[in-house]
């Protein structure tokens, strides 16, 4: 027995904004404004704000505990007003800091098996776990919760980066200990995703 199901009735933002997302990988040489990617950081994994919610933030965590760390790798040029380099997300304080200078865009991509969009991207987003946070409570049951929840940031991200105009991709295939050497990341914080966003190249 087939039951015909009527179209979906999403109003308003959200079902825009859910048909508009797609995996890009042509990128514009434009640099994004710092605005634009504080809000694709606060989407991913931020605290709410004045929220009528008992969750505290913006993606579901298993017991509350927040097990995700974001990083935000600035090519030259890649973000305006901001040096080129490595900058770890700050989830309580909503701020930047500079783990290591430079462009490392290339290294990013020869650690993400030669994917070369991502030497292109002015900017790529990485999320990453300390997977402690969440066994320590639920023990191996709990790396399943882990990756769940970067699911929910990652769709968040992807919905966030298209309300803006820009454009990004889920990038999985990477030597986990390559990348975490190539831009100085927290030894501690195991690299799930890499998210390279920018401006679409037209169609």
């Amino acid at each position: 027995m087939k039951i015909k199901l009527n179209p979906p009735y999403l109003k308003g933002g959200l079902r825009v904004l859910l048909e508009s997302r797609f995996s890009c990988r042509d990128f514009q040489d434009k640099p994004l404004n710092l605005d634009e990617v504080t809000n694709i950081l606060w989407a991913g994994a931020g605290k709410k704000y004045d929220s009528i919610a008992s969750a505290s933030r913006t993606a579901p965590s298993a017991g509350a505990t927040h097990p995700l760390q974001l990083y935000i790798l600035a090519g030259q040029n890649g973000i305006n007003k901001l040096k080129e380099g490595l900058y770890h997300y700050s989830i309580e304080e909503h701020s930047l800091t500079l783990v290591t200078g430079g462009d490392k865009r290339k290294e990013l991509s020869d650690a993400c098996l030669g994917q070369d969009f991502i030497k292109i991207a002015p900017v790529s987003l990485i999320i990453t776990a300390d997977f402690r946070r969440t066994t320590s409570r639920y023990g191996s049951r709990g790396q399943n919760y882990v990756y769940m929840e970067a699911g929910h940031a990652s769709q968040n991200i992807y919905l966030a980066v298209t309300s803006l105009g820009l454009g990004t991709v889920e990038v999985g295939a990477f030597i986990d200990d390559k990348v975490s050497q190539a831009l100085g990341i927290e030894k501690t914080h195991t690299p799930l995703l890499v998210m390279p966003i920018g401006y679409p190249q037209a169609k």
